[in-house]
Parts: structure tokens; sequence; C-alpha cells
């Protein structure tokens, strides 16, 4: 049973989203969480653009915040963002990865560590290999591991990283592809307030 959907993307991952997210059933409560990477010095606008395509509660993550049903949660810039066994966030300002923080591959790694197989992640559009790396740990510890299909992808370098380092556990889809199988495979009951 799936209980926390991640998601990272970088240049062009934005434009996925927005067609990403608005199509996810109304019946897919499981918390979602995102790192996108963006400048360190800029307002991040991405809350507030996702929150304008659906009704779901979208807001910046902050540290210890517990996960809830229904929630997208954006990571802040210049923080990397983690999911906690505890079902909270935790914000950190370690070195960069690939030149980025937030990263995708500490998002990606501790949601492995924290959820095992009741995590999916999602690599999407970008132009490093951010996020290849934890995408496998998914993998590894059980998780769905989905990757934007690098021939829809604005920047195809961070999915076909995905593809070429999981190979056949690689689940690639269109975004609305993905959508529909996320709302599949998720948990239909998860409760508000459940971890």
């Amino acid at each position: 049973m799936i209980e926390l959907i991640v998601i990272g993307g970088s240049a062009g991952a934005l434009e996925a989203l927005l067609a990403f997210v608005p199509a996810l059933p109304d019946e897919l409560t499981v918390p979602i969480v995102i790192v996108l990477h963006v400048g360190h010095t800029q307002k991040n606008l991405v809350p507030e653009i996702l929150g304008n395509v659906t009704q779901r509660p979208v807001v910046e993550a902050d540290d210890k915040q517990p996960l809830r049903a229904g929630h997208i949660y954006i990571a802040p810039p210049n923080y990397h963002l983690l999911v906690e066994r505890t079902r909270t966030l935790a914000l950190s300002v370690d070195e960069p990865v690939y030149y980025s923080r937030p990263s995708i591959d500490v998002l990606f790694e501790a949601a492995a560590d924290a959820y095992g197989a009741g995590c999916a992640g999602v690599l999407l559009s970008g132009a490093n290999e951010d996020g290849a790396r934890g995408l496998e740990r998914i993998a590894e510890a059980g998780g769905r591991a989905f990757v934007q299909a690098p021939l829809t992808a604005n920047q195809p370098t961070m999915p076909a990283a995905g593809v070429r380092r999981l190979g056949d556990r690689a689940i690639v889809m269109t975004m609305p592809e993905m959508a529909n199988a996320l709302a599949r495979i998720c948990a239909h009951a998860y409760g508000e307030g459940r971890p």
C-alpha cells in the first residue's frame, strides 16, 4: 500500500506538474512531497502556481511539520527536504548535491528509509542526474519508481538517467498515465491525521 508520493524535478518539471497535479483524482489522498531545483534567492512561487490548479492544500514545507492526508508539500529554496520515520518533514542545510539544495536524491533516500515499500517516487524533467540514485533506493526498498517518459520531458537528462540506473524497475509513463497509475495503486482510505 502506497502511503507517500515523493516527486523531484528541475528544468521543465513545473510544466510536467501542471499536467500531473490536476489529473490526480480526489480519492488519491496520500501526502505528496515535491523537490524542485529553484534559485536560492527566489521567492518560492511553486505552492501558489500549483495551488491554482488543484483543490488540494499546497504549502511550502516547514521543519517538523506533520504529513497530512491530501496535502502537497513543496521544498523551500536553499533547504534539503527530508521525511522522517515519525511521518514528519525535516529541513537541512547540508552540502548541495549536484550543486542543488534542495536535492532530489536527499528527499528520495530519506523517503525510502522512512516508508520502504509504502513509498512511490516520481522523477521528472531536468538537466542533471539528481534523483536517479534516490529513485533506485526507493525501488530497492520495495517502493514504486516512476519516471516521466524522457521523450515527453522538456529536459530529458534527468528522467533518462533514472531509466538508465533502474532499467526495467523504472515505470516509464507520460504524466496523465502516471496520475492514473498512482490512483490505482494508492490506498483510498488514507484517513486525515494518520501517518
